[in-house]
Order: C-alpha cells, then structure tokens, then sequence
C-alpha cells in the first residue's frame, strides 16, 4: 500500500488526530486538542511517533486507551 493511502486510511481512523510521515520516514500523529492534567497523568500524549503505520496504530490505539481509562476515573461512581 502507498505511503499516502496508509496516512488517508490512518486519517480516517483517528479524525482527533494530524498525521504525517516524516523526511525521515517516521510516522507521528499529533492530538488537535490540549490534553488535561489528568490525561497527561493518565499517560496520555500531544504527539507520537512509531517507525511504520501498524507501529502508529498500535500506539493510537494506545492513547486512546489511556485517555478511556482518564475517563473512567473521572466518571465517578456508577449511580445506584
């Protein structure tokens, strides 16, 4: 698959998301919006960067783990 129908397809999947590929041939996406202090300290990251499209997947699907779990932390107690 060409680099530019992995970054469309990428794209699509994580539309919070810019990515690119570097001159360098790194692939990083970067979030559009600040992150709290509570999802910085759930682990969750501005930008990332992995060596291919599967690697950058792999750490989006990542992120946004992390930033489910923030949520759930801050989602509180289930109602009675």
């Amino acid at each position: 698959m060409s680099f530019d129908r992995h970054l469309a397809e990428i794209a699509r999947e994580y539309p919070q998301w810019t990515i690119w590929r570097s001159d360098a041939g790194r692939w990083w996406a970067t979030r559009h919006h600040p992150l709290s202090a509570a999802q910085r300290d759930a682990g969750c990251a501005m930008t990332i960067d992995a060596d291919d499209p599967d690697g950058l997947r792999d750490r989006l699907r990542d992120q946004e783990r992390r930033a489910g779990e923030q949520h759930t932390w801050r989602a509180g107690p289930a109602p009675p």
